[in-house]
């Protein structure tokens, strides 16, 4: 007897449908899986035997062949412990119910018990738009696939409780949700007020997040970078909820999400130690899984002691900065996850890190620092837009008892900044500033005549590439957003080409 359901694969965030179909023949008996499988799916038939055997059914003594189809495409992971079991039972006749229209997820432990499984929205999307009424998910993923609109999710923690749901005994209610629900990804103990001194800092993170920017902050062990960059979340304008669709699905498909969870609404913050390898970085596996880079897409990546990463990892990021899409290749084909986010790195000025300081003595040498900033290639340090200095803080700010700015406060401004922004780009595809195309760039960053001599004379003197002097023109038209100025004006370029300071060329010099 021939059985068939539905269940779920996932290429990258492309999720696309699967046939499983179950045969009962005679012959000695054995379990065999076809349809590309991988190792974890082969491994399904020990948990489905041992599962249809402790809930109560009886486990057929025959030939057993299940078949995953399209046959071209790998099946990974543990998602078809679930709807093998089930295509098993309706093919002895231990189940009779209609699942035309049903897709099944879920893994399997050996008591029967249906645990949680990667990639459940993606999924849930892909089968709402395939003409599925009902999504059968383990309890624990329920939230994440109810938030695909006009698919029915039912949650269900055992084997037990799915069999009575689809043989009528009992009735599963569909999992419901509200977009207000949230899975927050940082601290809202993060707050700029706890912050002492370093207003230049502040200033230029604002600037960066107001129009998604990324920074370099360059200063001396204890003066407050990585407290800076821990902070950036907390005043990053709100996600829209396409935003927080997209989000969800990478995190989704790397399991990052909480069990239980829904949503992800706050912007992600990833903090990868310098020892991370580009695959790390990147995204990788027979199947390629988001990375780094992708798991930060929409937020920030954080990147502390930048000369202390491999060449080959800070020579990763290059690409998906100017594209916001990372691509990995592999046999089976090409797959691209997106990666629009704002990378924040922190680095000292030099091997001791007190090169520069005004108390403590710098004791490498001249040749030590050049090959210390030499770590950072020059394409890498033009796509930082902005450089900034981060001194370390005297006595008197330390110890002062006055709360610095809020959060809240900054985060009103950045608000404001964006919305004129997404007025300006309404239907173009570009959310802030630093997204801007080389053909808009003109059109976009009116400037002012003696603004313009004033770029001039700075391109001149401080030696800057192309790229970097379109970051300028990216960054003063950021600081005049924030302003609500129409055209760029000197002091809004002026601002923007203090932060190409820290180009290399003006270390050399200072060397």
């Amino acid at each position: 007897m021939i059985s068939r359901l539905f269940s779920m694969g996932l290429y990258g965030l492309e999720a696309f449908t699967v046939e499983v179909e179950a045969d009962i023949s005679k012959g000695l008996p054995c379990f065999d899986i076809v349809g590309l499988p991988d190792t974890a799916v082969k491994e399904s038939r020990e948990r489905v035997r041992s599962a249809i055997k402790n809930c109560g059914y009886e486990y057929p003594v025959s030939r057993i062949t299940m078949n995953l189809a399209p046959a071209d495409k790998k099946k990974e992971g543990p998602i078809y412990d679930l709807p093998l079991l089930i295509a098993l039972l309706q093919a002895t006749g231990q189940l009779s119910a209609s699942l035309e229209d049903s897709v099944f997820i879920g893994e399997l432990s050996l008591s029967g018990e249906i645990r949680p499984v990667r990639g459940v929205l993606p999924m849930a999307i892909a089968a709402h738009k395939a003409g599925f009424r009902r999504f059968f998910v383990p309890a624990a993923n329920a939230r994440e696939g109810a938030v695909a609109e006009g698919m029915e999710v039912y949650p269900v923690s055992s084997v037990r409780e799915l069999m009575d749901c689809l043989e009528g005994k009992t009735a599963l209610s569909p999992c419901k949700i509200s977009p207000e629900e949230t899975t927050n990804e940082y601290s809202p103990l993060l707050d700029f007020a706890d912050v002492k001194g370093q207003l230049a800092a502040k200033r230029a993170l604002e600037i960066a997040a107001s129009g998604g920017h990324n920074v370099l902050l360059i200063g001396p062990p204890g003066s407050g970078k990585s407290m800076l960059a821990k902070r950036l979340p907390s005043i990053l304008p709100d996600m829209t909820f396409e935003e927080m669709i997209e989000t969800t699905k990478i995190h989704s498909i790397a399991g990052t999400i909480p069990n239980g969870g829904a949503l992800v609404r706050s912007r992600p913050f990833r903090s990868p130690h310098h020892t991370v390898s580009p695959a790390g970085l990147s995204g990788g596996g027979v199947i390629p899984r988001p990375g780094e880079i992708s798991l930060s897409h929409n937020g920030v990546l954080f990147l502390d002691e930048l000369p202390e990463f491999s060449r080959a990892a800070m020579e990763v990021l290059r690409q998906p900065m100017e594209d916001g899409r990372v691509s990995i290749s592999r046999v089976n084909g090409t797959i691209s996850y997106p990666c629009t986010m704002m990378l924040v790195a922190a680095m000292n000025p030099c091997p001791c890190g007190y090169f520069g300081h005004p108390t403590k003595p710098c004791t490498c040498s001249s040749g030590a620092v050049t090959r210390y900033l030499g770590r950072i290639s020059g394409p890498l340090l033009d796509r930082l837009d902005i450089h900034v200095e981060v001194p370390p803080v005297n006595f008197d700010e330390f110890a002062s008892r006055e709360k610095a700015e809020s959060s809240a406060s900054i985060r009103e401004r950045v608000n404001k900044a964006r919305k004129i922004q997404n007025q300006r780009f309404a239907g173009t595809g570009i959310t802030c500033n630093a997204q801007i195309p080389p053909a808009l760039l003109h059109e976009v960053c009116t400037i002012t005549p003696t603004a313009m001599r004033l770029l001039r004379n700075a391109f001149d003197q401080l030696g800057l590439s192309a790229r970097a002097f379109d970051r300028v023109m990216k960054v003063a038209r950021t600081i005049a957003d924030l302003e609500g100025c129409k055209d760029i004006e000197p002091q809004h370029a002026a601002e923007a080409v203090q932060y190409r300071s820290l180009d290399r060329r003006y270390w050399m010099r200072e060397l």
